[in-house]
């Protein structure tokens, strides 16, 4: 596919399979292919590696971020179950969240946990939100502690941002999936990788082993599954769809 963008005419004009279509520039299906290439350029440039949150590095699209906390203000879970500690910034995102609402707690799941990032999160002043569990997060003895976190929580979500591997997040989705209460999610990260698979700094074999394709796959055969985008609980712009890293991400339980 080929685009040109002409801000005198106001034009966006799209070249695709031998046909040329021009679109008025301020329109929305302009606006989603001028997104859509922000955030394969965006991605290959590390972007998402330029943010921190309350003193701690955090890799996220701060679009995802604001749809998130949007969810979690809307369903105040008990409990956020992430795998993926990396600096530990998801963890005091969501923390800073539950501080705000004075409700839930966060566990955060990393098969290694360095110690300055442990120690940065341990002396941050959201800590008393946070736990940290060391070990695979399909490790049948974490996934034991986890669910033991899980008892008597009214509301529990999580977030898988580990191993982005279609194998392993399959793993993850297996094993956390008993733990997400009805009306919650699994959000399954960086199905992006499917989206910029031919794009410089793309992995091997990204176009099919990526996280949207397990979410995809395991919503196919768990029924009481579905992928479904939260909605949005204000919206005055014509357009509908999340400018994201996470494609096919919101695994809800029905």
């Amino acid at each position: 596919m080929k685009l040109t963008l002409d801000q005198d005419l106001a034009t966006l004009t799209v070249e695709e399979n031998g046909t040329e279509r021009v679109l008025a520039l301020y329109s929305d299906e302009a606006f989603e292919l001028v997104a859509n290439q922000y955030v394969r350029v965006g991605w290959n440039q590390k972007q998402v590696y330029s943010y921190s949150w309350m003193g701690r590095p955090i890799i996220q699209l701060p679009d995802d971020m604001v749809r998130v906390q949007e969810v979690l203000y809307s369903l105040r879970p008990d409990l956020v179950i992430e795998t993926g500690i990396a600096h530990g910034g998801s963890l005091i995102f969501y923390a800073s969240i539950m501080e705000a609402m004075n409700q839930g707690r966060v566990l955060g799941i990393d098969i290694e946990i360095r110690p300055h990032n442990r120690t940065a999160v341990e002396d941050h002043e959201l800590y008393h939100r946070i736990e940290m569990l060391e070990g695979s997060s399909v490790d049948p003895a974490i996934v034991a502690k986890a669910a033991s976190a899980a008892q008597g929580a009214e509301t529990v979500l999580v977030i898988l941002d580990s191993n982005h591997t279609y194998r392993h997040v399959m793993a993850e989705l297996d094993a956390y999936a008993p733990l997400v209460t009805k009306g919650s999610y699994i959000l399954v990260t960086d199905g992006v990788m499917r989206d910029v698979a031919d794009v410089p700094r793309a992995g091997i074999n990204w176009a099919d082993d990526n996280p949207a394709n397990a979410a995809e796959d395991f919503v196919a055969r768990n029924p009481e599954f579905v992928i479904e985008q939260p909605p949005w609980p204000f919206n005055e712009s014509t357009l509908s769809r999340n400018v994201t890293h996470f494609p096919s991400a919101w695994v809800k339980r029905i």
